[in-house]
């Protein structure tokens, strides 16, 4: 079992990847079948191919920066600055983090529901 220093490692490690564009690092990460959801777009990305490319292909100039963290077990939670050129936003990200100390599950909440944007269909499914 993983322990919660290593769970909260994981999560840090998780977003400076994302935050550096660290692919591989990224990759490293997850397990062959992490689930990436997005509740407020109804959104399911499965497996670690399709959840990094989705990252690689993503628009825009985003940032993240880690406000909080909290873990517990396996489990973490992230409080995340988000920026998108000049405009800021907050999301909650929840982490479950496998034995191995992969990270497995992907929960991402953003403030309001949205329409997804166009051009990601060929990575996502829709519930």
């Amino acid at each position: 079992m993983v322990d919660t220093p290593a769970t909260r490692q994981a999560a840090i490690a998780y977003v400076d990847s994302l935050e550096h564009r660290d692919w591989p690092r990224l990759t490293s990460l997850l397990t062959d079948d992490v689930i990436y959801e997005m509740p407020q777009t109804r959104e399911r990305i499965r497996g670690r191919s399709a959840f990094v490319r989705f990252n690689e292909e993503y628009p825009g100039d985003w940032h993240l920066r880690v406000r909080r963290v909290v873990a517990d077990g396996q489990l973490a939670a992230l409080w995340l600055d988000v920026r998108v050129g000049d405009d800021g936003l907050e999301a909650c990200v929840w982490l479950e983090v496998d034995e191995h100390g992969l990270i497995g599950r992907i929960t991402d909440h953003w403030p309001e529901p949205y329409d997804p944007p166009p051009g990601r269909k060929h990575l996502v499914e829709r519930w």
